[in-house]
């Protein structure tokens, strides 16, 4: 009897026993997804949100100055590779980051680094059609010719362009640097006096309205955007910001050089004063470094409007190089 006692009060003990490891083998998926989410989230966050701002750098540095120059070479074209350079290479090219790198999230970078091609690009054009042939009409150097086709290639192409093929292709990055190479192999020719850089003043009045058309044609999206009474904070303004940013940046730096390069040109044309301006001008325009670009609408506005206010110190630009242009034509 007193076992059977025993067993009776045993009985309830290993119910109770079933049911609570009932309970915690019920609720441990629920706790593993739950901590997992957490997990997987902190993961994302700190891959795309700091490790991708650690990557994303937008470079202004005014002093910038060639590491390696070529002795006698042109400045300008010194300062065009270099600039190539620390974009593919030391600075990592962005623009086309693939979805699951850290900076795939982050456009300001890609945006300011594709202002910066753009104006390597037509500087690089006007070299070829210009400064690089006798009176505009010899024969078209072909490394000049190489680098303007290699810097026309799209910006946001990676390893795989499945519109174009299957297979792996070279990358954007890897277009510039060749580019980059192809300017240094002219250059290194002009250092040599077996290419040519011509200093005639239609050559440099050609290069530098193009320079500010190019200029201008960004200013025009600007007006366009900025009339449009969009939102004061939208998707597009500081795309649009960051790409002039870039450009003028570009801009700033080879004119700042070209300036070298015709400098007997410039101070016997008087042209010294105005030629600082429009580099003045260039430099406000990439110096411009709001937290959020604010499309505020119009001066009545309490909000900044940072695009009108960049498109301010680009036109000013423009027409400072257009003075430039004239002057050098009337001559």
């Amino acid at each position: 009897m007193a076992n059977d006692i025993s067993i009776e009060r045993r009985l309830p003990a290993k119910r109770a026993t079933s049911s609570v490891s009932g309970t915690v083998f019920g609720t441990r998926p629920r706790v593993i997804l739950k901590r997992g989410s957490v997990y997987l989230a902190a993961a994302l966050v700190l891959y795309f949100g700091v490790i991708g701002n650690l990557m994303h750098r937008i470079d202004t540095d005014l002093d910038f100055t060639p590491p390696t120059p070529v002795e006698n070479g042109s400045h300008a074209v010194n300062m065009a590779e270099a600039l190539i350079l620390r974009e593919t290479v030391d600075n990592r090219w962005t623009a086309n980051d693939p979805i699951f790198f850290p900076t795939a999230f982050l456009d300001n970078m890609p945006n300011f680094q594709r202002g910066m091609m753009r104006a390597i690009s037509r500087f690089t054009m006007e070299l070829e059609n210009q400064i690089g042939r006798l009176r505009g009409s010899s024969a078209i150097d072909r490394d000049l010719e190489r680098a303007t086709g290699l810097l026309q290639f799209p910006t946001d192409v990676w390893f795989f362009d499945f519109e174009q093929s299957l297979l792996p292709i070279q990358p954007a990055e890897t277009q510039y640097a060749s580019a980059a190479r192809a300017l240094r192999a002219f250059n290194t020719r002009v250092g040599l006096g077996t290419a040519v850089f011509e200093t005639r003043a239609d050559a440099l009045a050609l290069t530098v309205e193009r320079m500010a058309g190019e200029l201008g044609s960004r200013a025009a999206l600007v007006d366009d955007h900025v009339s449009a009474d969009g939102f004061i904070i939208d998707f597009v303004s500081d795309d649009i910001f960051y790409f002039n940013k870039g450009m003028s940046y570009a801009s700033y730096l080879l004119l700042r050089e070209l300036g070298e390069d015709f400098d007997e040109l410039i101070t016997r044309g008087g042209l010294r004063g105005v030629w600082t301006q429009a580099l003045e001008s260039l430099r406000m325009a990439s110096q411009l470094q709001p937290l959020i670009v604010l499309n505020g609408a119009g001066a009545n506005s309490i909000f900044a409007n940072h695009l009108h206010l960049q498109g301010f110190y680009m036109k000013r630009a423009i027409l400072q190089l257009d003075e430039i242009a004239r002057v050098i034509r009337a001559q």
